[in-house]
């Protein structure tokens, strides 16, 4: 069995998530968890986050459910409400360190939604995969590398299509596949001893 953690590094509730899923995986060092990227602003959603007149108040609501951090520079590079949160890229992002080390997927997609909503660090650019590299002890070159590579692309597509495939439809997800079998242990907010009563009832 393992978990199957399907997010979108641009969105607020799976940087909520964080705490949760970093608790849940340090108390189940057997399961391997698979981090999937889920496509949250694609296509006609790949706009000026002014766009989202919701962002500021979720944003608020998940810091008082979760106690997670938004971070000064983030709100300094969303306040003219002109940036915008391409999950292509974050997803090829995901993927590059995901194929470095593939082990520490969970705490790597962590480490980038802190980069994004602490540091204030935009996701389409190579230097923040660079900067989450040097911090987290991997090889900076090799993940850029697979950031800005031919493969990219189609890495980001296979999540996408996988996050379709186990019928994942908002984001953060987190599930128990066994085999055929996929359990869902938490959508949107949950805490870690409710993740462990559904696992323990799986």
């Amino acid at each position: 069995m393992k978990l199957v953690y399907v997010f979108d590094a641009y969105c607020g509730w799976s940087h909520g998530f964080s705490g949760t899923l970093s608790e849940v995986a340090a108390r189940h060092p057997e399961l391997p968890v698979e981090v999937v990227s889920g496509g949250l602003f694609t296509g006609s959603r790949r706009v000026p986050i002014r766009q989202f007149g919701y962002v500021q108040g979720a944003n608020a609501k998940i810091a008082e459910l979760t106690g997670a951090e938004f971070g000064e520079p983030y709100e300094q590079l969303i306040a003219d409400g002109s940036f915008v949160m391409d999950s292509e890229a974050a997803a090829r992002g995901v993927a590059a360190l995901r194929h470095v080390a593939p082990d520490r997927a969970a705490e790597l997609a962590i480490a980038l939604q802190h980069a994004f909503y602490v540091d204030g660090l935009n996701l389409s650019e190579a230097a923040t995969y660079w900067k989450v590299a040097e911090e987290t002890g991997l090889d900076a070159d090799a993940v850029v590398a697979a950031f800005e590579g031919a493969e990219a692309p189609y890495n980001a597509a296979d999540d996408f299509h996988r996050a379709a495939e186990l019928g994942v439809t908002g984001f953060p997800t987190l599930l128990a596949v066994d085999g055929d079998r996929v359990t869902p242990l938490a959508h949107g907010h949950a805490t870690a001893d409710e993740v462990d009563r559904r696992l323990a009832s799986h």
